[in-house]
């Protein structure tokens, strides 16, 4: 049905109907249409909001705002073409192109939030069994949307009469042009392609590079940029193409934290050293947060300037940086106590002056010179 078989059938094309009066009826349609589109709509998601299939869910979501702008672009239209009749018969041409570019631009909208709706609902959905990786649920995400925007532009250019093979001919010579003018703007694009493929890290995790001053939180990883949130809570912007030249550490990603401490005891308590040491082992295997599948060492180092030092070298089972501090505070209170339980001490850095035993001089009085007149 076309646009003035459409207006017939509505009452519309009633040339002793005043053209103001139809335009008002058919925004006033438009609104009526709208608001029970809706409400329709609301109704659907909220009942589909109880079954289990999260797709039906994605396909509501994505299809409200378009739905509501595609009801006022037709109400619009209509109504434009009423008045451009009656005021100017060439505009309708032009009201018929714009129609044409809004329904595509809508149509690229409609995939663009479906495609977004569709991310979150992988990463964070209950309803999804195994949930997809936030990095690349993000990549993919992007590429998807990078094409649906390509194509609607393409297909809007002709639509509009542009020949779409001279515009990407023109494209390729330009981007020649384009790659040398942009170098840095490119190696940022392929760094962090590179980031999602090779996936170092992903948000979430603690990073740091022991080649440049970065440390901190990935909260997000961009195409020309990745944003890192310091332990300061700052925000520190890397371009992508920086980490394909440094070395990145991945903390999130260990297996363990390990405890490696020194502890000196006094050289007065030399005989009791052996019994906590043997202890203090005893203590470390039994400790329910160390991992004794894993290195473990408790030995005599060194004679220290002002003490017997010796260490422990373990791990603990947790990954969790505060949690590691509390187990580790009680691995030495616990050697504390051990140590004085023998009658030892810890040792704190001391001085032993040891004075020469010298002869003290005899000072005596000269004797004062007679003289005789």
């Amino acid at each position: 049905m076309t646009w003035e078989n459409a207006q017939t059938y509505l009452g519309l094309g009633d040339s002793n109907m005043h053209w103001i009066v139809r335009v008002f009826i058919v925004v006033l349609l438009t609104l009526i249409v709208n608001f029970i589109a809706v409400r329709v709509l609301d109704r659907i998601e909220h009942h589909l909001g109880k079954t289990k299939n999260p797709w039906d869910n994605i396909l509501i979501r994505a299809t409200q705002k378009p739905l509501g702008v595609f009801i006022w672009l037709v109400g619009i239209s209509v109504a434009a073409e009423i008045s451009g009749t009656e005021l100017d018969p060439t505009f309708t041409s032009i009201i018929s192109a714009l129609r044409d570019v809004g329904v595509i631009a809508l149509l690229a909208w409609f995939v663009l939030r479906f495609i977004k709706e569709a991310e979150n609902t992988l990463t964070t959905s209950s309803k999804v069994a195994k949930k997809v990786d936030v990095t690349t649920a993000s990549a993919i995400s992007k590429l998807l949307r990078v094409s649906v925007i390509i194509t609607a532009l393409l297909v809007i250019l002709q639509t509009l009469g542009y020949s779409i093979s001279g515009v990407l001919a023109f494209g390729g010579v330009g981007g020649i042009a384009i790659g040398f003018a942009a170098k840095d703007l490119l190696s940022n694009f392929f760094g962090g392609l590179i980031v999602y493929l090779d996936r170092p890290f992903v948000v979430g995790d603690w990073i740091r590079s022991p080649d440049k001053n970065i440390e901190g939180t990935v909260e997000n990883i961009g195409w020309r940029q990745t944003r890192i949130r310091t332990f300061d809570k700052r925000p520190l912007y890397v371009p992508n193409s920086t980490f394909s030249i440094i070395s990145v550490e991945n903390p999130s990603r260990m297996s363990h934290r390990r405890i490696n401490e020194t502890i000196g005891v006094r050289y007065d308590d030399f005989s009791k050293l052996p019994d906590i040491l043997a202890e203090v082992k005893t203590m470390i295997a039994e400790h329910e947060a160390l991992d004794m599948s894993q290195t473990c060492m408790v030995n005599f180092n060194q004679f220290g300037p002002s003490s017997l030092d010796f260490f422990i070298y373990t791990f603990t089972k947790t990954v969790d940086w505060k949690t590691f501090h509390e187990v580790k505070q009680d691995v030495l209170f616990k050697i504390m106590t051990i140590i004085e339980s023998h009658g030892a001490e810890v040792a704190f850095p001391t001085h032993t002056v040891h004075m020469a035993n010298t002869e003290p001089m005899s000072l005596g009085k000269p004797e004062a010179n007679n003289q005789t007149a």
